[in-house]
């Protein structure tokens, strides 16, 4: 988690703190091809070099965000798992499980849809 260790130590709130690392080990640690960076004070996730997944923290909650195609594509499923959403992010609340099959289905997604893009954004 070097890559993301001064994003993690600004957030104050231990559990929450926790809690990102945690989702962002999940996906250095299953998806080892894509590259770590920070920008727009969010950690993300590339594959060469295009956009892949962010993820940033606020007071009630983490936000993912994976562009607006996959919200618009996965949005029955995000529903399903009783997230909410706005066209830009999903809202993962702090006490809400970590819906890793739903992060993993939008991830998937991205890196396919994404195959042979050469722009960072949709």
């Amino acid at each position: 988690m070097e890559d993301f260790k001064e994003y993690l130590e600004s957030i104050d709130e231990i559990s929450h703190r926790d809690r990102m690392e945690e989702i962002l080990a999940w996906v250095s640690e299953v998806y080892p091809e894509l590259s770590k960076r920070i920008a727009w004070n969010q950690p993300m996730f590339t594959h060469h070099g295009t956009y892949i997944i962010g993820f940033s923290h606020s007071k009630n909650h983490i936000a993912m965000s994976p562009e607006v195609k996959p919200i618009q594509k996965f949005k029955a499923l995000i529903e399903e798992v009783n997230l909410s959403h706005t066209e830009n992010i999903i809202r993962i609340k702090w006490e809400d499980p970590i819906p890793y099959d739903l992060i993993r289905t939008l991830i998937d997604y991205n890196i396919e849809d994404k195959e042979g893009y050469t722009k960072f954004w949709r």
